[in-house]
């Protein structure tokens, strides 16, 4: 195991392009990454690497690399004046004398503070959960399944799990994409209650719940990144 810090390399050019250097002992060969989040590069390495071997690896995908960055979802920070989408259509943020914030008359009202983005995460994980209860609920009945609790995260790599137990995860960040798409994510969960695999039983089972699975699997392909790419986080930490 090594204890090195990564080290960062600027790619030269227009723009110039940060990449976090990281060393692994379970990496066997070079693996250049994007996050879909927020854009940031990752190379990772073997620990036994010589780093020129890695940058020379990384000059000669830079053409790949440019390209996925110009296509990635450009971050965007949830602030008063922002469009921040809940269940897609976006909503403006306006400052609020109230101590709350609230979803009211198609805005987001919040207190001007330099909390703005938490606050407004808090009010979306709120209505993702309410939102996502009762549509785990439907599907659970229509099923004739049972489910355990229902854990909200913020993970950069899945939209919902369920574990063996009956356990089910979701994405809060899915109050902000469509209504179907947030509750074609849960009858997907729901029916890992009956097929914990992702067999052609699976799908059936998912699309006798959602019928139109194929077309809310597809969008979330597509724009995904984009709900991804929304900060919440304070003015201070985005600094």
């Amino acid at each position: 195991m090594t204890n090195k810090r990564p080290s960062t390399h600027v790619l030269p050019g227009d723009p110039p392009v940060e990449i976090s250097l990281k060393r692994s002992p379970r990496a066997t060969r070079f693996s250049l990454r994007v996050s879909r989040a927020d854009g940031r590069v990752s190379l990772s390495l073997p620990v036994w690497a010589p780093e020129s071997e890695a940058l020379a690896f990384l000059r000669d995908r830079e053409g790949w690399l440019r390209g996925h960055l110009e296509n990635a979802a450009r971050p965007q920070r949830a602030a008063i004046g922002a469009w921040v989408p809940i269940c897609g259509t976006p909503r403006e943020v306006v400052a609020a004398p109230a101590r709350a914030t609230r979803f009211r008359d198609g805005r987001i009202e919040v207190p001007d503070s330099p909390r703005v983005g938490p606050r407004i995460r808090a009010l979306l994980a709120a209505l993702a959960r309410e939102r996502l209860t009762q549509a785990v609920q439907t599907h659970a009945a229509a099923l004739g399944r049972s489910h355990q609790r229902i854990t909200l995260r913020d993970p950069r790599s899945r939209w919902g799990s369920c574990s063996s137990k009956g356990d089910l995860m979701f994405s809060w960040r899915l109050i902000m994409a469509p209504p179907a798409v947030l509750d074609y994510v849960a009858a997907h969960e729901v029916a890992h209650l009956a097929e914990m695999n992702h067999s052609p039983a699976f799908w059936r089972v998912c699309a006798r719940l959602r019928p139109d699975y194929e077309i809310h699997r597809a969008w979330l392909k597509r724009h995904g990144a984009e709900l991804l790419a929304w900060r919440f986080d304070t003015a201070q930490e985005e600094r």
